[in-house]
């Protein structure tokens, strides 16, 4: 019975204040003091009374004229020995600070209210918190950082604190306030997107120069440096962030693991410089670490990614590339850390040297050293395929690619040993067993797969089917092997007898997109821009329209090192093919050349 006379008691209460809240929200103040006024009467004025009621039963007696009345009431409960107490006192002091701006007197009823709190962090901290409701923020700033002091944690009300700062425009406040946040690794991104309003901005300058100032304060913190890290990053900045790590690995004894990180990421954002530098760095300063044999591997795999993206290249930097691969395997041993050294080397070879013999010859000694690893073997395999294939023996290579079909049959690798068999077919000219086997891999489990075989697939079903049309997409099907064997300059010769015999064909736009992957591969760079935009221009609505825009955008982003216009390109494809395939990197691309966080 007494349990529901107490249940009985708490929902008219409730209904009272909802009833008070309801005439407040409304402006009907006077109704809402009435209301307000019979729950303070229930109320243990020695224990607590809750804020948002004392503060709204006080603005509803002045908004209704009682101001006297709110002032007796506020001064008898600045007497009790309770909770109570500072905030009346908070009131008071708003009170006098907007009727008679008189900063001396509101200060001192403020002090009064921290001298209540002043031992107790967590009191200190909800005095904050009635400050900010007040809008006292300087009094507030003063609270909580009274609070930090007390704690001896720059963590405590941070937040709230860095808010105020923010409100003041003491920017330099705002970013060593949160800074102390980003130990805690569930509020790192939060912190990473508060101080990303200022990138980009011209707030920016001041955003690096306090990270580094705090850098320098507390060199020991890993948080801190990973944020200047972070920035530097967001700015596209790859060398200043590695001599950042570079810097914390000494300071910390890190044993190279933030450096290959890095060096992971710089390899990621075609940064090889960057990798290569990170590499060496490993190699030179932890020997005996347990990055050091992947840092050897992955140190020529940077310079070769660095070589092969410089044009025109050099023959010369690639034989550099195969000495520096053989010295990997001769001073680190042939382990699964360094066996794919002889992969590398063997495609340098054949497709950079057109020493396909030799590729051969190195590729059987991989599977043999690799042949406990079936999944390695049947990488080389399919490499070796696509050797004999620039060969011209399709029939050594198809035999490789069946071989890894039955090997890896559930497997990605299966996969993509079927996608080579079709094409296989295609380049034969047997487009109809070639667009079978390409339909069923559009269920693939990878997009570049899927994506690659719905490509082929639908140039075959557009370009086939009359003898007239089928004998153009043999000529084709032709250049494209020769494409793919390196016989560029035969290959370029034949699009142009094409490109005048077959203007008004539907594989006008295929053609120009043929010729723009020799151009790019002969360095013709310029040549290249002109059929993309060519392509974009006369065939907006056909399939490789979304393929030209990107690639266009992709050229200009990466050789031209256009950023302004790269991203004009990627926002016309945006609006122009929202459904391209494209878009996603498209978004991502814009992101990164912003300086916005992209995770």
């Amino acid at each position: 019975m007494t349990g529901l006379l107490l249940m009985s008691g708490w929902v008219q209460a409730q209904s009272e204040e909802a009833l008070a809240d309801e005439y407040f929200q409304k402006g009907e103040f006077e109704k809402a003091a009435a209301e307000y006024g019979k729950r303070l009467k229930k109320a243990d004025e020695e224990t607590s009374i809750a804020w948002p009621l004392m503060n709204r039963y006080i603005t509803s007696l002045i908004k209704s004229k009682h101001t006297d009345e709110a002032d007796k009431q506020l001064k008898k409960w600045a007497k009790v020995n309770g909770p109570v107490r500072p905030q009346a006192l908070v009131l008071l002091a708003s009170r006098v600070r907007d009727n008679s701006n008189d900063t001396t007197a509101s200060n001192k009823l403020f002090e009064q209210a921290y001298e209540y709190s002043k031992n107790d962090p967590i009191r200190i901290a909800r005095l904050g918190e009635l400050l900010i409701d007040v809008s006292a923020t300087d009094q507030a700033i003063q609270a909580l950082q009274r609070a930090q002091a007390l704690t001896n944690d720059r963590m405590v009300m941070a937040e709230e604190l860095a808010t105020l700062y923010r409100a003041k425009n003491n920017l330099t406040a705002w970013i060593e306030t949160l800074l102390p946040l980003a130990e805690r690794n569930d509020q790192r991104e939060r912190v990473q997107a508060a101080f990303q309003t200022v990138i980009n901005t011209k707030d920016e300058p001041l955003l690096e120069k306090v990270l580094y100032a705090e850098v320098q304060k507390a060199p020991e913190s890993l948080a801190t440096n990973d944020m200047l890290t972070w920035y530097y990053l967001q700015k596209q900045k790859f060398s200043r962030a590695l001599l950042q790590e570079k810097a914390m690995d000494k300071r910390m004894k890190l044993a190279g693991a933030k450096v290959f990180e890095l060096a992971g990421l710089a390899m990621t954002n075609k940064e090889y410089k960057t990798a290569v530098d990170a590499y060496e760095y490993i190699i030179a300063n932890h020997p005996q670490g347990a990055f050091y044999p992947y840092a050897r591997r992955m140190l020529v795999n940077a310079r070769e990614e660095q070589v092969k993206n410089t044009y025109p290249i050099e023959k010369t930097e690639i034989r550099q590339l195969i000495k520096a691969y053989q010295r990997v395997l001769s001073e680190v041993g042939v382990t699964p850390k360094t066996l794919d050294a002889l992969r590398s080397s063997a495609n340098l070879y054949a497709n950079y040297l057109d020493e396909k013999d030799s590729a051969i010859v190195m590729l059987d000694q991989a599977i043999t050293m690799g042949k406990s690893d079936q999944q390695f073997v049947d990488k080389c395999k399919l490499d070796k395929g696509d050797v004999y294939l620039l060969k011209n023996e399709p029939w050594e290579s198809t035999l490789l690619y069946s071989q890894v079909e039955k090997s890896e049959k559930d497997d990605l690798l299966g996969y993509e040993a079927k996608l080579r068999n079709a094409k296989l077919h295609y380049y034969k000219g047997d487009f109809t067993v070639a667009k079978s086997v390409l339909d069923v891999l559009k269920m693939a489990t990878t997009r570049e797969i899927a994506n690659d075989a719905e490509q082929l697939s639908m140039l075959i079903l557009d370009n086939t089917g009359l003898d007239s049309t089928e004998n153009a997409m043999r000529d084709y099907a032709a250049i494209d092997l020769l494409l793919f064997q390196n016989k560029l300059d035969e290959a370029s010769a034949q699009v142009d007898v094409m490109l005048k015999k077959y203007e008004q064909h539907t594989l006008a736009d295929e053609l120009r997109w043929l010729q723009t992957k020799i151009q790019l591969k002969q360095n013709k760079v310029d040549e290249a821009l002109t059929n993309l935009k060519t392509i974009v221009a006369k065939y907006p609505m056909d399939i490789l329209a979304d393929d030209a825009l990107y690639e266009e955008a992709k050229l200009v982003d990466e050789r031209k090192k256009d950023s302004a216009a790269a991203i004009k390109l990627y926002e016309q494809l945006l609006t122009t093919y929202p459904g391209s395939i494209f878009a996603a990197d498209s978004r991502k691309r814009i992101r990164q050349l912003r300086g916005d966080v992209v995770n």
